[in-house]
């Protein structure tokens, strides 16, 4: 397996010091568990309705879900009614699509669920370790509602977890270091290439998602 220093070597021949830095500068700094509950229902929610569709759209219309959700208090959305819902369904200022909408409404119970059991759903979340990222991940798509692949990994890393994120250039990444062949979709690929991030982070003591965005950089787009 190649070494970090190596994959950054890579990185940073092919977009330059500098870039790589104002890259890994865009990584959210504030940490999971400090959020309230409410942002991390809202993170979800905004995964969710990206998911397949712009973000520039989804971003220009956010306080307009911010409203329609009340402000995504998990306690409210749990207890989402029918009227609610054909509500949301008529309004033109949100994304109308029923079955991210009940997500919502889902991911509030889930969250609700944790809540009840740890005292906070995000310290929950936020502290759960990293050298079991997977985990996490597994977790989000068996009770979660749409946050299974790519959405549940991206909402956490917007959210401060810290975490990588399998997207197609990091895998290729992967691939290239000689830690995956191919895809990243079955349990065994994701605990490799979860071996291969925790000792890249023994080595370099950088973050998770700080050498994701790095192997991002290392391969074509």
């Amino acid at each position: 397996m190649k070494s970090y220093a190596e994959l950054r070597a890579i990185a940073v021949a092919r977009i330059g010091e500098a870039a790589l830095e104002a890259a890994l500068a865009e990584l959210p700094a504030r940490p999971l568990a400090g959020l309230s509950d409410d942002r991390i229902l809202a993170g979800f929610a905004r995964a969710v309705f990206q998911a397949g569709f712009s973000r520039k759209v989804i971003a220009a219309k956010w306080p307009a879900f911010e409203e329609a959700f009340h402000d995504f208090d998990i306690g409210r959305n749990a207890l989402m009614s029918e009227e609610e819902l054909d509500a949301h369904l008529a309004n033109p200022a949100i994304v109308r699509h029923g079955p991210k909408i009940l997500s919502v409404r889902d991911n509030a119970v889930f969250l609700s669920d944790l809540a009840r059991a740890h005292g906070s759903a995000a310290a929950y979340l936020g502290n759960w370790p990293h050298e079991d990222t997977v985990g996490l991940f597994e977790l989000l798509k068996r009770r979660g509602s749409r946050l299974g692949g790519l959405t549940g990994q991206y909402a956490l890393r917007q959210l401060g977890y810290g975490n990588f994120v399998l997207t197609q250039s990091v895998v290729a990444a992967l691939t290239l270091a000689g830690v995956l062949e191919g895809a990243a979709g079955s349990k065994s690929a994701q605990r490799k290439a979860q071996a291969a991030f925790d000792a890249w982070v023994a080595e370099s003591g950088e973050s998770h998602a700080r050498i994701s965005r790095t192997l991002a950089f290392a391969v074509p787009d």
